[in-house]
């Protein structure tokens, strides 16, 4: 005679091997591509001279300064992400979710380059401060402000499309 509890154990072991056997769809995730929304020029002060062009992509709205440049695959040289913070301060970046490196370029109101924090390295989740009030912040691929010579006292200006 087959007891209550034995039933019971056979229709969890039932479910637990169907559950096991259903199809499992792979997970796709669509490409997150560029949307130039802008262009943005950095100065130098001491020789009042373009140093960099950039089409940038402009985060302003809370989901999409916390999203910033996750899940990106790659970013072309000539772009960058300019993120619009609602007040100057101290700002505090990482890389959770971040596949490239990146320089991180912090810019006060006056539109002048206050702080770096250069090569983030990508998924990297310590914080990255910028050492001076800012409002904006720039996003550009890892070591292109050192190869353009950019320096704290640069100014910037950009232009909305």
């Amino acid at each position: 005679m087959v007891k209550f509890g034995e039933v019971i154990l056979l229709v969890f072991a039932i479910v637990l091997v169907s559950c096991k056997t259903e199809s499992k769809q792979a997970l796709k995730t669509e490409t997150i591509s560029f949307t130039k929304e802008g262009e943005l020029t950095v100065m130098s002060t001491e020789t009042d001279s373009i140093k960099a062009n950039f089409d940038i992509e402009i985060a302003e709205t809370e989901y999409e300064t916390q999203t910033g440049l996750m899940y990106r695959k790659s970013m072309k040289e000539d772009r960058g992400m300019l993120f619009i913070q609602p007040t100057e301060s101290l700002q505090y970046f990482y890389m959770k979710n971040t596949e490239i490196p990146l320089d991180i370029i912090y810019i006060n109101t006056g539109m002048k380059i206050v702080s770096f924090q250069k090569n983030a390295e990508p998924f990297n989740e310590n914080t990255l401060p910028s050492n001076a009030p800012a409002k904006y912040v720039l996003e550009i691929n890892a070591g292109l402000s050192d190869q353009l010579g950019l320096q704290v006292g640069d100014s910037i200006s950009f232009s909305r499309n």
